[in-house]
């Protein structure tokens, strides 16, 4: 009678056990216990629930193993490592996990469709990624409950301003809810997140990434007085509620003084050449009223020395040609767009017209 054999807790082997006597599974749980020992980050929570479950249910059958199968079980799975040459994901999801940024996007998102898979990854990463405004129809068209959870998964300040944008009532309801999240449990918040990204993914995929607003506020930044007037007067005529969220999302040189920062005019200066700047700065100071009243408020609230030497060189230009003038505010308009974009300057939402 093999003694050692007999006596050996469930899951040891005899010392001179070779690896094959073991399943894939236990070695696979002997692999897996020996990284998790030595620190490793192995990411267990990609593989589906069933195969997590085994190999949990696995280990936990499992008491000791000696040296010699140790070794050998290791030295099997790197021989194994080694001889594969090129791995590829499993499953639909996987390919266009490993494919993403490569397909178009009507391409990848029409796969998903048909054949069922989500977009991977943490769907509370994701929401937590969109702005208020695009969690905005998540608070309002879900439940007061699942609201809740969805605002206590975002930062702090995200979850504030997303507060703000809502009716006072149903803010308070809200807030109210969040009390009550404290026996949730883990499971029941990973499927509500898995819920609201799916209607993530549900999404048609969209030509443009700006909104209608913003791309025709762009173009008329950029446009000539005359044709922006002229455009948003047809607008007028067309589709009033349009046109003013339009004339809202426009930024204009005549806007300076009532939309920046008085701190942040020796910034724009110094981002456009000199010449230009003064083309520009002689052009308004020649033109209407608020073309002036910008000029004005960028020459007072910089440096004294600047703001000196720049009208030295306004002087000295003489009179500047109507279209060098335009190019040159536009150039200014634009210079404030881009800092605005980067996130280095902050312009003030425009009131309401009367």
């Amino acid at each position: 009678m093999d003694t050692h054999r007999e006596l050996a807790p469930l899951g040891a082997t005899p010392a001179a056990a070779p690896p094959s006597s073991l399943d894939r599974r236990r070695k696979a749980a002997i692999i897996v216990r020996l990284l998790v020992k030595e620190g490793a980050e192995i990411p267990l929570s990609e593989l589906p629930d069933e195969l997590q479950a085994e190999l949990a249910q696995e280990m936990g059958a499992m008491r000791y193993v000696d040296r010699d199968t140790l070794r050998a079980v290791i030295d099997e799975f790197a021989d194994e490592l080694e001889r594969v040459g090129l791995a590829f994901p499993g499953g639909m999801a996987g390919a266009l996990d490993a494919l993403d940024g490569h397909l178009s996007a009507p391409t990848a998102a029409r796969l998903r469709r048909e054949a069922g898979v989500r977009q991977s990854g943490d769907p509370w990463a994701r929401l937590g990624a969109l702005s208020p405004k695009e969690l905005l129809p998540f608070v309002t068209a879900e439940s007061i409950e699942v609201a809740a959870v969805l605002l206590s998964k975002l930062e702090t300040s995200k979850a504030a301003a997303l507060l703000g944008l809502l009716p006072g009532a149903r803010a308070r309801r809200i807030t109210y809810a969040v009390s009550l999240t404290a026996a949730i449990t883990p499971e029941a918040v990973d499927r509500i997140g898995l819920a609201l990204a799916a209607q993530l993914d549900a999404r048609p995929p969209r030509a443009f990434p700006d909104e209608p607003v913003q791309r025709v506020g762009a173009i008329l930044d950029s446009s000539a007085a005359a044709t922006r007037d002229d455009v948003l007067e047809g607008l007028e005529e067309t589709d009033r509620a349009f046109a003013e969220r339009v004339r809202q999302a426009i930024f204009t040189f005549a806007d300076i003084p009532g939309r920046l920062e008085p701190r942040d005019a020796g910034k724009i200066l110094r981002e456009m050449e000199q010449p230009v700047l003064a083309r520009a700065l002689a052009a308004a100071e020649a033109s209407d009223e608020g073309l002036r009243d910008a000029a004005a408020f960028l020459l007072d609230n910089i440096s004294s020395r600047l703001a000196d030497t720049l009208r030295e060189e306004m002087a000295g230009l003489g009179e500047v040609s109507a279209q060098e003038g335009e190019e040159a505010i536009t150039e200014a308009v634009g210079v404030i767009r881009r800092l605005e974009r980067a996130g280095e300057i902050r312009l003030a939402t425009p009131p309401p017209r009367e």
